[in-house]
């Protein structure tokens, strides 16, 4: 069976990914389809709420153990790494489908699928449940951390989910550390540092440090998912662009790993920077010829839609200037500048970073403070320095 073959039944799996964005047309059935919708849904929270955080964490890192025999050429058992997702880790993806709008679960059920009828090759399968499930994993962070805020006055809710948040994060601590390996960053301390702020905010009943300390994980998150992905050169699209030059095979494996990666910060960017969010998805979708991948636009594109993420922050910081959102906004808009540092000081020079992130800090302080004239003074820097970037990053 020829790559080309499997190369395409592996793109319309890929293809499932977004599909339930799509609204249903209306039909005489719509209260049907609610009410099993409804019932579906509570039996799949039913069941996720019955699994420990830890034993979703291992049945995840015993599939990938039993998909990383194909690194040695050996025979996978599918239908073992099929079971432990059904029992141990679909009821977690069903419920981020649900919440998200998304089709995960078929992707990975498919995939599994493919890979055990020799329709797939093994090693873009095993990448693509090991990164689609690190996804998942950081989407219920994010759940948690709602549910934490949503519950902040039920006593002992909100550590439950902080517990539950930092279970989930164990399985994406290795991809955190090969990262800061990789590129000579500090994101396992700030993830920590994160962390250890929302806790003490949970004991301290300080509501605002809870949410700021949250960013500061989330953030950093969606930083290690940058890096795996557009970063020059030790990002996925500079990977598949190299390994193109002399082994088709491997430049597809490695093209999975940058899609699936991706898929974990495609709909924040989508939302802010539609083009450039499109234009990234294309490159690493696995139609796309990997010949024909192009790391520096790739890279490009997500400097160009990361600065207007952090535009739109700071714009929703001004809107909501004086409450707390505010602050969270404007600390959201200097944590994205930090996503970008690297190809910043590329673009602009060490010392203009050096001013840019402590324009950042400057904002957030006169933001806590409610300082009009200060924060005013420092968005206008920030935002004419972001404005160049987006024009500049071509």
């Amino acid at each position: 069976m020829s790559v080309k073959w499997k190369v395409l039944s592996a793109a319309a799996i890929a293809s499932l990914l977004f599909a339930g964005c799509a609204k249903e047309e209306a039909s005489k059935n719509t209260e049907t389809k609610k009410t099993s919708q409804t019932e579906a849904k509570d039996k799949t929270e039913k069941k996720e709420a019955e699994l420990a955080p830890s034993e979703v964490v291992q049945a995840y890192k015993d599939g990938v153990a039993e998909l990383d025999k194909a690194k040695q050429g050996q025979p996978v058992d599918f239908d073992k790494v099929t079971t432990l997702y059904k029992e141990k880790l679909q009821a977690l993806v069903q419920g981020r489908d649900g919440e998200f709008t998304e089709q995960i679960d078929q992707t990975i059920v498919a995939a599994l699928e493919a890979g055990k009828n020799k329709q797939m090759e093994p090693m873009v399968v095993r990448q693509l449940f090991d990164k689609l499930m690190q996804k998942e994993f950081f989407q219920t962070m994010r759940h948690d951390f709602t549910e934490a805020d949503k519950n902040w006055d039920k006593k002992g809710a909100a550590q439950k989910e902080y517990e539950e948040a930092m279970s989930f994060y164990k399985a994406l601590e290795t991809t955190v550390e090969k990262r800061d390996t990789a590129n000579g960053t500090k994101m396992k301390d700030t993830i920590a540092s994160g962390f250890s702020e929302m806790k003490a905010a949970i004991e301290k009943g300080d509501k605002l440090s809870f949410a700021l300390g949250k960013q500061v994980v989330d953030k950093t998150l969606m930083k290690t998912f940058y890096l795996a992905t557009g970063d020059i050169p030790n990002g996925y699209a500079a990977k598949v662009a190299e390994a193109a030059k002399k082994d088709e095979k491997e430049a597809k494996v490695e093209q999975a790993e940058g899609w699936a990666f991706y898929q974990a910060v495609y709909p924040y960017v989508k939302k802010h920077a539609s083009e450039e969010a499109d234009l990234i998805l294309k490159q690493f979708d696995l139609q796309t010829d990997a010949k024909t991948l192009d790391a520096q636009a790739v890279n490009k594109a997500f400097v160009r839609g990361l600065a207007k993420v952090a535009l739109d922050e700071y714009k929703e910081s001004k809107e909501n200037f004086g409450q707390d959102k505010g602050v969270i906004t404007g600390l959201e808009g200097a944590l994205f500048i930090n996503v970008i540092e690297k190809d910043l000081k590329a673009l602009l020079g060490d010392q203009s970073v050096t001013n840019l992130t402590a324009t950042a800090q400057a904002y957030i302080d006169a933001a806590k403070a409610k300082d009009k004239a200060k924060a005013d003074k420092a968005m206008a820097e920030l935002e004419t320095t972001l404005n160049k970037v987006v024009q500049t990053a071509k």
